[in-house]
């Protein structure tokens, strides 16, 4: 018997996942990904293939508030940015694709910043 690949299951849900989720131009999807360190996130429209808008724990407007913060912390901090930049845009609704992760944890984070700042999904 096969080894479980942890990678691959995720790769699997979150095929599974975009067969019934795709962002349009008037509800782009907010894509999350997390890494062992960082966290990132995009809202991007498929039908164009174009990134709308984008943050993560690397960006230089929160990279000085996350030392001595949790990951979920930090994830909070990614959530708010990126709302705050979808709706510079003009973007108020998106479809959320949490990437085959479960939905708790930074995940989540993002999900309820992103909210708590205007978002709609």
């Amino acid at each position: 018997m096969a080894k479980f690949n942890r990678k691959l299951a995720r790769t699997r849900r979150h095929t599974r996942i975009r067969t019934k989720l795709q962002g349009t131009e008037s509800r782009p999807r907010l894509s999350v990904f997390r890494s062992l360190q960082n966290v990132y996130a995009q809202v991007i429209d498929d039908i164009k293939g174009q990134t709308l808008a984008a943050a993560s724990s690397l960006d230089e407007e929160i990279k000085d508030k996350i030392s001595g913060k949790k990951k979920a912390e930090v994830s909070k901090l990614v959530g708010a940015l990126i709302a705050k930049r979808a709706m510079e845009k003009g973007i108020t609704q998106v479809a959320f694709d949490r990437g085959g992760y479960k939905y708790h944890g930074r995940v989540k984070a993002i999900g309820e910043a992103a909210r708590e700042q205007g978002l709609k999904f």
